[in-house]
Order: structure tokens, then C-alpha cells, then sequence
């Protein structure tokens, strides 16, 4: 923690905790850890917390991963977690009184542990204070609101508005009365994001039945802005959860719907507090040069960007989810768009990634790409107009095993991530996939079983 001091003060300040949920954040962004009775808190918070190493490396069913190498074969020991300054606060979605810490792991010298993810984007940060450089960041987080009851037949389904349910082709985009239906539950997430420090900003109704936005304010340090993604995340399916909803940040829970994307904005700040993004007469020569890093590294970061089977669904031609290598002024077809309407705030929107991907992950290889850029003054060539795509610009890749393939040989992830990281990272996803090639969906058997 900030000073013990801190702790002790909060826990006065909420006589009436019960419970601590301390958790990590493991390769998939989901949070794992453990429920400390209060008694046992500021022990905890003041001394680390003992959770094992391979807690990290587990794949989304939450199995371990033993090509890995955290898990079988190692005895699979533990690692000290320590809690992030800040993030100590209240639960407000849950009925009994609740805390909640997020943790980090550190190695017994006091460094990061290399397999926490919020780690490898701190060492990605260490670049740019070498320069004299601070990224400043914000994310927009978009997700479905769900009917809680499914089924084999019936996976997923708008929840009920005061009209009724919707049916999946009304899109209704910005529209007020939608945000009014689920006004408490919109009102559950505000609440939870000031108890818990998150600089939640605008909320909007977005394009398919029952999406919703969530946008940030931007923060100079790029590690709470991926703090604030993580907790908004856990908020917004907490909050629904509490109001008899769910919420799903898969990336594309409609095959006919609009995905899900997590868009990243990002400005560069020079010591004394100036956009060096900001040209004379317009942008600067280090925003090009970012943006031509960006676009030189992206088909090696698919594998992160979008990092699951369904991420890929997402990845088709449309005006909000790109598919090329490409940038543009204002422009939403674009992989990356540059935003210049004011001045001040010129700053590069990255639209590639998914909501169902890991923040930390993400930041990292964003924020590393644009720096390389930067150092060796890449050119991103011509901007496009409209959505016409010339054939020179890169097509993004649309199938996870190929992705995942160019991921596990990039230098650029080698250098981003580090080689035991990257290694880490394609075996989890190695054995996601190797899991679905072994399943066989209903649309095959619809197709071949009786017709080939």
C-alpha cells in the first residue's frame, strides 16, 4: 500500500467490512484471488499475500497451462502479491459489506514478476521516462447488457426494456430513452466507479440490441488507465449481476450484431507538460512517426488485440471494426484514426482491440509499437478518405491460428513482452485453441451431417 496509515484509515472509515477481495489479474484479464476476513487485512496489505505463480498462466476455463512452465514440473510455488497503491476500496454490488485490492506480484529481490501482466506494461513505460516522455490514456469500453437466463437453444438474448424485449435488428444508437430503461443499473456503475476512484466519463446507447459505451478520462499514467479498465469491467458485471442482468464484453455475442471493441486514446506529454503531438501547423512529426510504429507492428499484435476464437468475428468489413493496416483523419474505418479537432488534445485513437481483451496486454503493445515509431522514425505513408482502402495497406489477420502463429515469432513481441512472456502468453492461447478444434458446432452438424 501508499502507507499502512492508508489502510488503517479506510477500515475506520468503513467500520462496517466485512471481507477483503484481493485478486491479481492473470493472462485473459480475468481477476483471480482470494476473500480475507477483515480480521486478517491490514496483515495482508501491509506483508503481501501468497497466491502461486501459475495463477497467471491459466487459460480461460481457469485450467493451468503446463506448457506454460509456472505449473507442472516446478513444484508450483508461490510469489508475494503486494497491493497496488489506490485501488483499496468499497464493493457497492454486493450485499454483504465488501472490500476490494488489486494485487501485483513481485520476485524476492522486490522486481515485478515477469508473468504479471501489469508488469510487463510498466517495463513498456520505463522506455518512454528514459526519453523524457508520459503517455497520457484513455479507453472506451463497449459491452452487451444480457438476459441473465440461457440455454443451449437460447445462449444469448437482449434483456427485457419497459417496451418489452428487443428484437436483434433495432440498433437505436444514442438513444436516451434506452439509457433511461436501465437507469439504477447505470446509476449502480457510476456509484461503484467514484467509490473506487473510476474516472468513468460518458455513457452512451451504441449500435446492437442492448450495447452500451463506457468512456474514461484520460490519465497521465498508463497504468491506471488499465487499472480503470480492468475495475470498470468487474464494476459493469457486478452492477448488472446485483440488478438481475448480465454483462458480456465477449467480443461479438451476435454474429449479426456490432462487436464489441475497446478503442484506445493516447497523447505523448514532454516534461513540461507539452503534447508533442502538437505541430506548428498541425500534427507533429512524432505523431506520424507513431503512427507509422502502430501500423508496422499490428499484425504481430493481433494475437493480443483480439486474443480468443470469437475475437476474430468481430474482424470483418464494417465502418466501426477494421480489417486493414491502415490510418486516417477523423476517419472510423481506420485501424488507427488521428483526432485533431482541438488542437490541445491531437491524439491517436487505436480501434483494433476487443472489449474481451487483457488492458495491460493491450497498453503494452500499443504504447511500445508507437514508441519504435518514434525511434526510428517510421512513416505511415498516405492517410485514406472514406473507407477505400488501397492495396498497398497490410490486411489485418481474420483467422486466431494464424495470428497466434506470427505472434509467437515476432521480434516486436519478443521486445514488448519479453521472450518468457511471449512464451507464456502462446501456450495459454495454444491450448484455447487446441480445445476448440476439438469441438464440433451446430452449424456442422446442420451442414455435413446429413447432407455430405
Amino acid at each position: 500500500m501508499d502507507d499502512i496509515s492508508t489502510a488503517q484509515i479506510f477500515f475506520e472509515s468503513n467500520p462496517d467490512i466485512e471481507v477483503l477481495e484481493a485478486f491479481v489479474i492473470d493472462v485473459n484479464g480475468v481477476p483471480r484471488g482470494k476473500w480475507i476476513p477483515r480480521e486478517r487485512a491490514l496483515d495482508i496489505l501491509s506483508k503481501g499475500m501468497a497466491m502461486p505463480r501459475s495463477v497467471y498462466a491459466l487459460d480461460v476455463w481457469g485450467r493451468d497451462v503446463n506448457a506454460a512452465g509456472l505449473a507442472e514440473g516446478t513444484g508450483d510455488p508461490d510469489g508475494i502479491c503486494f497491493a497496488v497503491p489506490g485501488t483499496l476500496s468499497r464493493v457497492t454490488w454486493l450485499n454483504r459489506p465488501t472490500a476490494q485490492v488489486l494485487l501485483g506480484m513481485r520476485d524476492p529481490d522486490g522486481t515485478g514478476f515477469y508473468g504479471d501482466p501489469r508488469q510487463i506494461l510498466a517495463r513498456v513505460l520505463e522506455g518512454f521516462t528514459k526519453i523524457g516522455l508520459t503517455p497520457v490514456v484513455a479507453t472506451e469500453l463497449e459491452f452487451y447488457l444480457i438476459d441473465p437466463v440461457r440455454s443451449a437453444l437460447d445462449p444469448v438474448r437482449p434483456p427485457n426494456s419497459r417496451e418489452g424485449r428487443w428484437h436483434t435488428g433495432q440498433t437505436q444508437v444514442l438513444s436516451i430513452s434506452e439509457l433511461q430503461d436501465f437507469e439504477d443499473v447505470f446509476h449502480g456503475i457510476a456509484s461503484a466507479a467514484r467509490a473506487q476512484g473510476i474516472p468513468a466519463d460518458t455513457t452512451l446507447r451504441e449500435n446492437g440490441p442492448g450495447q452500451y459505451e463506457i468512456n474514461l478520462n484520460h490519465v497521465p499514467d498508463a497504468l491506471k488507465a488499465a487499472d480503470h479498465a480492468v475495475l470498470l469491467k468487474r464494476i459493469v458485471k457486478g452492477v448488472a449481476r446485483a440488478n438481475d442482468l448480465d454483462a458480456t464484453f465477449m467480443a461479438k455475442p451476435y454474429g449479426t450484431q456490432a462487436g464489441s471493441g475497446m478503442h484506445v486514446h493516447f497523447s505523448l506529454l514532454d516534461e513540461a507538460g507539452r503534447n508533442v503531438y502538437v505541430g506548428e501547423d498541425g500534427p507533429s512529426e512524432a505523431l506520424f512517426h507513431s503512427v507509422g510504429g502502430l501500423l508496422e507492428n499490428l499484425g504481430e499484435s493481433m494475437a493480443v488485440f483480439a486474443p480468443h476464437a470469437n475475437s476474430y468475428r468481430r474482424l470483418r468489413p464494417s465502418e466501426h471494426a477494421p480489417t486493414y493496416a491502415s490510418w486516417g483523419f477523423d476517419n472510423r474505418s481506420a485501424a488507427v484514426r488521428v483526432i485533431t479537432a482541438s488542437k490541445p488534445a491531437t491524439r491517436i485513437e487505436h480501434r483494433v482491440a476487443g472489449s474481451d481483451t487483457n488492458p495491460y496486454l493491450v497498453l503494452a503493445m500499443i504504447l511500445n509499437a508507437a514508441l519504435s515509431g518514434i525511434k526510428e522514425k517510421r512513416n505511415p505513408g498516405g492517410a485514406i478518405t472514406g473507407d477505400e482502402h488501397a492495396i498497398s495497406h497490410e490486411p489485418l489477420p481474420t483467422n486466431w491460428d494464424y495470428a497466434l502463429s506470427q505472434f509467437a515469432r515476432s521480434t516486436f513481441a519478443y521486445a514488448t513482452l519479453g521472450p518468457k512472456y511471449r512464451a507464456l502468453y502462446t501456450a495459454c492461447k495454444q491450448q484455447e485453441l487446441s480445445e476448440f478444434s476439438l469441438r464440433v458446432t451446430d452449424v456442422e452438424y446442420d451442414a455435413y451431417i446429413r447432407t455430405v
